[in-house]
């Protein structure tokens, strides 16, 4: 079987070809020129590069398990509509379902669920919850009433969202294609010349306690936005922690979330490596090996306020970080006092336009 062999262009991607005239590997689309031997030995640290499989391994664990006398003092809660299901500690009486609303039916008890083994402890209480939320719906004047009412606000609920916590060292090897750009003129022409670089990079570094919600309700762009959590805060769990709040029971298991980590932590890592290439016009990425060592995960308990609104039968959350304050949620629009708003502007304006004309007509 015949093999054809192709260079490709650094700078471009485009097929270099020999010129003959130069004795340069040379491309036909950017111009770009190359000693023989030195795009050669690029290619072939290219092609090594990619035969090497990027590792992701996790040391995932059993966890730990509910203690007899814990499970004593804790109930299990059941939202009959979106099927979440929430545990509080015995003296919680009948509630609402945190992330549609609706009543939540008590469960004797539950069985065969992990233990956390962190909690981050609320911080803030309701009042500085209902603060945040009053001072996020200022200044929107097509606020529909809903978002208005006091007796709504005073339903926001201190929840324990599950969150699975990873750890890992990694060991990167990245290369990134890098431009600078020169300018100058004569008397006839203006002259760009571009110079195009191949970079390299190759480190270690080290992550810890990067977070992803356990939680299928609660969407995980939305538990980003109220980050970060300060961890040094975190602590052993004890069930004392659920008096008088709420703590959502995690619907995505640990091994369902590696893949989020693997590309919160393989971001952050093209984001740091990238950081160190400056003074070029462009930079960007052509190539990535990522390692995984010394991984590990844990269950944790991360305080929220949470607020759940539904209005012409769409549903909005808010929540707050109840560590931090960081607040977030999207707000509506009322379309009709838009429009009464618009038309009151409209009308405005046309009675200034009318009286306008008068004037000049009486000045003339």
């Amino acid at each position: 079987m015949s093999t054809i062999l192709e260079y490709k262009c650094p700078c471009c991607g485009g097929a270099v070809s020999f010129d003959s005239t130069q004795q340069k590997m040379v491309c036909p689309y950017c111009d770009a020129e190359f000693d023989i031997e030195a795009l050669k030995n690029l290619q072939n640290e290219n092609d090594d590069s990619d035969k090497q499989p990027e590792r992701y391994e996790w040391d995932v664990q059993p966890g730990n398990q509910w203690g007899e006398d814990e499970l004593k003092g804790i109930n299990l809660y059941t939202c009959q509509s979106c099927g979440g299901e929430l545990i509080a500690d015995e003296n919680t009486g009948a509630t609402n379902c945190p992330y549609c609303d609706n009543p939540v039916i008590l469960k004797s008890s539950f069985s065969g669920d992990l233990r956390p083994d962190f909690v981050i402890p609320f911080k803030l209480d309701k009042k500085a919850a209902k603060a945040a939320m009053e001072n996020h719906l200022k200044g929107k004047p097509f606020l529909p009433k809903v978002f208005k009412d006091q007796n709504h606000i005073d339903e926001i609920k201190g929840i324990y969202v599950p969150f699975w916590l990873f750890d890992c060292d990694t060991y990167s090897k990245y290369t990134f294609r890098g431009t600078k750009v020169r300018h100058w003129s004569d008397s006839k022409y203006d002259y760009t010349e571009t110079s195009h670089f191949n970079i390299y990079r190759e480190g270690c570094l080290a992550f810890r306690n990067v977070p992803v919600d356990g939680s299928e309700k609660m969407p995980d762009d939305f538990m980003e936005s109220i980050e970060p959590f300060d961890y040094s805060q975190m602590v052993d769990f004890e069930t004392a922690y659920l008096a008088g709040y709420l703590a959502d029971k995690y619907d995505v298991d640990q091994k369902s979330s590696i893949g989020r980590a693997n590309n919160r932590i393989k971001q952050s890592t093209e984001e740091a490596f990238k950081r160190t290439v400056q003074g070029y016009a462009t930079v960007s990425t052509t190539g990535s090996n990522v390692g995984f060592y010394k991984s590990a995960a844990h269950y944790a308990l991360l305080p929220v306020w949470i607020l759940n609104t539904t209005w012409k039968n769409q549903k909005f959350m808010f929540a707050m970080n109840g560590q931090t304050g960081k607040f977030v949620g999207d707000l509506p629009t009322d379309k009709g006092l838009f429009w009464k708003w618009f038309f009151g502007i409209f009308a405005i304006s046309g009675a200034a336009a009318s009286l306008l004309t008068v004037l000049l007509t009486i000045i003339r």
